[in-house]
């Protein structure tokens, strides 16, 4: 069973918040492998997950940190890195920096039609530390167009060679090497 975050009024101490993409990270996504290996990891739920809305998306990332006791780091995937960089770009909790894998280009045909609001990607820097990892055989972005989004993000960027869109059928299992990435990022003072 995930844990997950419901908005209660209870605080809680999370070290990492999981963001999955459109349609949520399923059993054999290496997020879901993270959560269940980490007692400390949580999965931010959002209302809709085949019909994403940016708005809604952001809101949901913001409450929920809003009840955690201190920075977490952020650990998005795909669409959910494209709410990292919306919800950077406003008035925000502060965190202790973000993991960003696969972040896709809402202009590819094969981005999701049913995700709302994704078109505008804010291209400023975020206000904590942050890495993008990015595959070069992508089908939702270019690595181009990763490079273009970590520089204006100020975001260290690691090209992981042929890896996909490095969800569930790029079969990455519990994805030690992206692991390693999430611990330098989680022991930043």
């Amino acid at each position: 069973m995930l844990k997950t975050v419901k908005l209660t009024n209870l605080r809680m101490n999370p070290s990492v918040l999981i963001l999955p993409g459109y349609q949520n990270s399923d059993e054999k996504h290496w997020q879901t492998y993270w959560e269940k290996a980490h007692p400390d990891f949580y999965r931010v739920m959002q209302k809709d997950w085949d019909h994403p809305n940016a708005t809604e998306w952001v809101e949901q990332l913001e409450a929920t940190l809003q009840q955690c006791h201190s920075p977490v780091v952020l650990v998005a995937h795909s669409l959910a890195c494209l709410v990292v960089a919306q919800w950077a770009s406003r008035t925000h909790t502060k965190i202790k920096g973000a993991l960003l894998v696969a972040p896709p280009n809402p202009q590819e045909p094969i981005f999701p039609k049913s995700a709302q609001g994704f078109e505008e990607i804010p291209m400023t820097p975020f206000d904590f530390p942050s890495t993008v990892l990015a595959s070069t055989n992508d089908p939702y972005a270019t690595f181009p167009h990763v490079q273009r989004l970590a520089k204006a993000w100020g975001s260290r960027l690691v090209n992981l060679g042929k890896r996909g869109h490095m969800n569930s059928e790029s079969d990455l299992g519990i994805w030690e090497e992206g692991y390693d990435y999430l611990e330098t990022l989680l022991h930043i003072k």
